[in-house]
């Protein structure tokens, strides 16, 4: 039995009566920029209902030389943040005709020239990076190959660089003056990993404010991002081995501020807040739930996705287009986990 004979934008062509080249321009991703009428995309799409012709995106980027394809790289999607990010920016990218190709990091330090390497086999139009921290060497691969690239809740010292972000030094400094408007004075830190530029960047805020209100951080320890580690951080501040206990903590996201939570109310049972406030950094839906209550620093994360959707798309379509950083402005939300501290009588 031979194979039935495919059907191509040619045959779709005569059939409609138009040429080849209005069939592709009505199978454009933006109808509104095919230049073709109304009327004449509506005979284009019933021939190809008929002729059962579907277009092809390969053949049609040989020609473009664009693959309408943008790499997505993350390294962990465990924070609801990045999870969430990842929805939102994958329905952007097709409500502007693109399309995702995501690719998972085995590490926030390792394996990015390689992952790299291997979807620039993919021809792909750009990279949008997000929990990872680029080399300096694949940066400069990625300028020599023109290879646009934005950064999503990640910065880097180089001007030559895209990236959107949220202001997390004034984030931090947030937390700070919160937490000492509510009257904690014996104050802690949760970071997380010591190489991202969101950790280095709250934590540098936080402490800057708190230096500038004359108060002194009275401990600090390492979540690094990771639930173990955070437990292990929580235990460690909560039953120090000299010294009173902290009466706050800033974890730098949710993710470690929610898991603190939960070893100091379960296993510690101790009392958020009367005990000891707890304020994170990222408001992700589990912030919300009442049984947590969390007290956040919100990201705009509508504004970022599409404020990356956009930057990307420009780089694409000019060569010449200036980097931008761009740091949005987060809002403190304020839930059950902070409080005023209970004054003594007289």
């Amino acid at each position: 039995m031979s194979k039935r004979s495919k059907v191509t934008s040619v045959d779709v062509a005569r059939h409609a009566g138009v040429s080849q080249s209005a069939v592709s321009r009505a199978f454009s991703r933006v109808p509104t920029q095919s230049g073709v009428s109304a009327e004449a995309r509506e005979r284009i799409m019933k021939a190809a209902a008929e002729l059962g012709y579907r277009p092809n995106a390969i053949a049609r980027s040989l020609i473009t030389r664009r693959s309408n394809i943008i790499a997505l790289l993350f390294s962990y999607l465990d924070n609801q943040f990045y999870a969430l990010a990842l929805e939102k920016l994958c329905i952007e990218l097709q409500r502007q005709g693109l399309h995702a190709l995501v690719f998972m990091m085995p590490d926030t330090n390792e394996g990015v020239e390689q992952t790299v390497s291997e979807l620039l086999e993919y021809q792909v139009d750009g990279i949008i990076t997000a929990s990872v921290e680029l080399s300096s060497s694949l940066c400069e691969f990625c300028i020599a190959h023109t290879i646009p690239v934005v950064m999503f809740n990640r910065v880097q010292d180089d001007d030559r660089l895209t990236s959107v972000t949220t202001d997390n030094v004034a984030g931090g400094r947030m937390a700070a003056r919160h937490l000492l408007e509510t009257g904690r004075r014996r104050i802690s830190l949760i970071s997380g990993w010591q190489g991202a530029s969101t950790s280095r960047d709250r934590e540098f805020g936080f402490r800057a404010e708190l230096q500038a209100q004359g108060v002194e951080l009275v401990a600090e320890q390492v979540g690094h991002f990771d639930l173990e580690r955070t437990r292990e951080a929580a235990q460690q501040l909560m039953q120090p081995s000299s010294g009173p206990r902290p009466d706050a903590i800033f974890a730098v996201n949710d993710y470690m501020a929610i898991e603190a939570m939960s070893l100091i109310r379960h296993q510690l049972h101790l009392r958020i807040p009367q005990d000891v406030s707890v304020i994170g950094f990222d408001d992700i839906p589990l912030a919300a739930m009442p049984e947590f209550s969390l007290t956040t620093l919100r990201q705009p994360i509508n504004q970022m996705v599409s404020n990356a959707v956009r930057l990307i798309m420009a780089a694409i379509a000019d060569d010449d287009e200036s980097a931008e950083k761009l740091a949005l402005v987060p809002t403190l939300i304020q839930r059950e986990s902070t409080q005023f501290a209970e004054r003594s009588a007289g």
